[in-house]
């Protein structure tokens, strides 16, 4: 049975869309952009904007009572791919400070655009053991 995951948390789909949807044994979240929730803000550096797409994900997984521990597979995409080490960074000192034994499976994509000219976007998969 599919449930519509939905969390004040993160940033209100701006489509015809849900943030993320908890299949039971595996939970997959929509594109987060970096949308700050409450102030509707985005921030201007790519260095913030990974890390409020990497929370807003963090939010949504948590909201079906997973945790990041439980991400299996992220798929990341970038405006421009001179970013891919700035974003590295910050991906995996959200990963270290959840004290994950091992990163996901991982892509990123650099890709022409992304909804309100944001510089990255980032899905998730998760897994409930």
């Amino acid at each position: 049975m599919t449930k519509v995951l939905h969390t004040e948390s993160a940033p209100a789909a701006i489509g015809p869309y849900v943030q993320g949807v908890d299949l039971g044994n595996m939970v997959m979240t929509s594109g987060q952009i970096p949308v700050n929730p409450v102030t509707g803000e985005i921030p201007s550096e790519i260095t913030a904007q990974a890390r409020q797409s990497l929370e807003n994900v963090k939010a949504i997984i948590e909201s079906s009572g997973l945790t990041v521990s439980d991400i299996i597979k992220m798929t990341v995409f970038v405006k421009d791919l001179n970013d891919f080490g700035t974003v590295n960074e910050v991906y995996g000192k959200f990963f270290d400070e959840h004290g994950v034994s091992h990163y996901p499976a991982r892509s990123c994509v650099e890709v022409a655009r992304l909804p309100k000219d944001v510089g990255i976007e980032i899905e998730a998969i998760a897994v409930r053991q």
